[in-house]
């Protein structure tokens, strides 16, 4: 019962992680892409990557914060998807801590 537990809920934080990291990738697309932000739908996507960064890995002062032309492309990038490749490794991480 236990080990049920412990492996469902190591998946369920895997999932989070997972989705946090796709939506901070499709974030960084859709700057790079230069979608309209007007759009509910990218509005929601990007909303949801400024709340996945957790601040750290921010658009407008993350771990770098590029200047000049094409700043606001490259922030999203290099920032998101460092965030993105950090939730993956601490997804992962937990879900081998968790598991039994």
């Amino acid at each position: 019962m236990a080990t049920t537990i412990r492996t469902r809920l190591a998946q369920v934080v895997w999932l989070v992680c997972a989705l946090a990291a796709l939506v901070l990738a499709l974030g960084a697309l859709l700057i790079a892409l230069d979608a309209n932000e007007s759009n509910d739908l990218v509005d929601v996507v990007l909303r949801a990557a400024d709340f996945a960064d957790l601040d750290v890995f921010s658009r407008s002062d993350g771990i770098k914060d590029f200047r000049g032309e094409g700043a606001r492309v490259k922030n999203a990038l290099f920032n998101w998807g460092l965030g993105a490749v950090a939730w993956l490794v601490v997804g992962r991480i937990l879900d081998r801590v968790i598991k039994p």
